[in-house]
């Protein structure tokens, strides 16, 4: 197999098309390429009367070796090998006891599906409901301001990826992990694309799908999901883990011997982060960031990042990334950007209000969102106690759902406004798609001084790389403050806690960011608790 890199095609151009290209560019006759597929496709928007598509074509040639090297001579070829994807064998875990998994969020159930194949029979403890039943109850809440605090957008089947835009970029390298979660989730579901777009996303739509189906590929291979079973507490004897408290759906708490936990909880389990604190396992402040969702009119959008060619239905909907590092040492960065999606809120404690974003795959709504975040460090958390940071969160919540006025409505402000330090009234043309609703005021009234003067500092600068952005028009919700988590659990190179038999996984636990590294957490840690890591 040979990979043909950099080529460059217009917006139109099919396979058959891209065939003749690399037969231009290679000299090979086209009878001679007996294959050819797409291994990547980017967008090349930097030149804005020429937006086109950049691609990593895979092909293979009939040909002897000396043809072969001749195209490997070319300076955008290479020759590749298949891609080694993650299967963890059948085989013997020392102990009788079957291995639990508390959470059921992309690190959970990818721990899940691994163990299942190695014929350990998982169980998997999950606080929220199955993914269907959650998605009744986080839109009953989104219409009347209704929370169920153990199902919501972040707490049920699939976690809190369920409810966002399905973003499978990842700062982790390519490997046979994250081939192995592809795979997976084409397999169940998921559209091929995600295979060689640069920017894979799946979308809030198919996520609900996947999730199902890797629940009901999980019990067909003998593991068993107990929802609305949340984690109680640890029984620790000797400093090892004997058993689990956990409280059924009917309120009745009953002990589960286990002597393996994955503890793939999520970043909002702040009740666990507290019971595994009073159990003395080493937990650490950690660094996060806080903010607002900011939004703007997609179409906005599409023009600043394309051009004459916005609106093309070969580009879809437009994305940004931005960052700024600032004269007084913060940062600020857009964060988990939503094209052609909503914000959403996201609470999942009575009395506080966190907002998020999230799109379908089609994003084909009005608007676009992004959060716009300043980075906290743990001297800015307001003491040295572990779970200051959570505390800290909790603080602009909490103040969050007052200046909102109470119901779960949020503070939302104009950029224009929020420049200028003063109060909204209303929003201008662009309409704020946060429900239960908006509260029109001034953000500075719930975020820390220094995340908003440096938020108004970022937002003149991010409008010089991306023209619009600070329109006055614009909207700001707040709060967000679940970028990540603001703890880690610390763990071993063998992945395990100071509790022997606890593994501490994925986003929650302060080792993951996004759907594709909780995911490739939750393998390695299964791995690891077969002893093969």
């Amino acid at each position: 197999m040979i990979r043909i890199n950099n080529i460059k095609a217009d917006l139109d151009i099919g396979l058959d098309g891209l065939r003749e290209i690399v037969s231009m560019k290679t000299g090979l006759a086209p009878e001679n390429i007996k294959s050819l597929k797409v291994a990547k496709r980017s967008v090349d928007a930097r030149n804005k009367t020429n937006v086109h598509f950049v691609y990593a074509l895979d092909m293979e040639v009939f040909g002897d070796e000396d043809y072969i090297a001749g195209i490997l001579a070319w300076k955008d070829a290479e020759q590749i090998k298949n891609q080694e994807v993650f299967f963890l064998k059948p085989g013997q875990m020392q102990g009788a006891l079957r291995p639990v998994i508390a959470g059921t969020g992309p690190a959970g159930m990818f721990a899940g599906l691994a163990l299942a194949e190695a014929g350990l029979k998982p169980i998997l403890l999950e606080r929220g409901k199955e993914v269907a039943e959650r998605q009744k109850d986080v839109d009953l809440f989104w219409k009347t301001g209704a929370l169920k605090p153990d199902s919501n957008v972040q707490f049920g089947e699939g976690g809190a990826g369920t409810f966002s835009d399905g973003k499978l970029m990842t700062g982790i390298k390519k490997d046979k992990y994250t081939a192995r979660v592809l795979e997976e989730m084409v397999a169940a579901g998921a559209p091929d694309e995600i295979l060689f777009l640069a920017k894979p996303h799946i979308g809030t739509d198919n996520l609900a799908v996947v999730v199902r189906r890797i629940r009901e590929k999980i019990i067909s291979l003998g593991g068993e999901y107990r929802f609305e079973n949340r984690l109680e507490d640890l029984i620790v004897k000797g400093g090892k883990l004997t058993g689990l408290k956990v409280r059924d759906a009917g309120g009745r708490l009953y002990e589960l011997a286990a002597d393996r936990l994955i503890l793939a909880v999520g970043h909002s389990a702040r009740d666990t982060f507290e019971m595994l604190y009073k159990q003395g396992a080493a937990v650490e402040q950690k660094p996060f960031s806080v903010g607002a969702r900011i939004e703007h009119r997609q179409s906005l959008i599409d023009k600043a990042q394309y051009g004459s060619f916005a609106g093309n239905p070969a580009l879809g909907a437009a994305d940004y990334k931005l960052a700024v590092h600032l004269k007084n040492g913060r940062s600020a960065y857009t964060f988990c950007m939503c094209p052609g999606g909503q914000v959403v809120a996201a609470a999942s404690e009575e009395g506080r209000v966190a907002t998020n974003g999230m799109s379908r795959f089609a994003r084909n709504m009005t608007n676009a969102n992004a959060a716009l975040l300043v980075g906290v460090m743990p001297e800015d958390f307001g003491g040295r106690h572990p779970l200051q940071g959570m505390y800290f969160q909790r603080r602009l919540e909490e103040a969050a759902f007052r200046l909102g006025g109470g119901g779960y409505k949020a503070p939302a402000q104009l950029v224009g406004d929020f420049l200028n330090n003063r109060e909204s009234k209303g929003p201008g043309e662009v309409e704020p798609s946060y429900a239960p609703g908006v509260t029109f005021t001034n953000l500075a009234r719930v975020l820390p001084d220094f995340v908003v003067e440096t938020m108004r500092v970022a937002l003149v600068d991010m409008d010089r790389k991306l023209k619009g952005f600070a329109c006055a028009d614009a909207v700001l919700t707040g709060v967000e403050t679940r970028s990540s988590s603001p703890v880690r659990i610390v763990r071993d190179e063998k992945f395990e806690s100071t509790i022997g038999g606890l593994y501490p996984c994925g986003e929650g636990a302060g080792y993951a960011g996004g759907i594709m590294s909780a995911a490739v957490d939750g393998l390695k840690v299964a791995e690891a608790v077969c002893g093969e890591s």
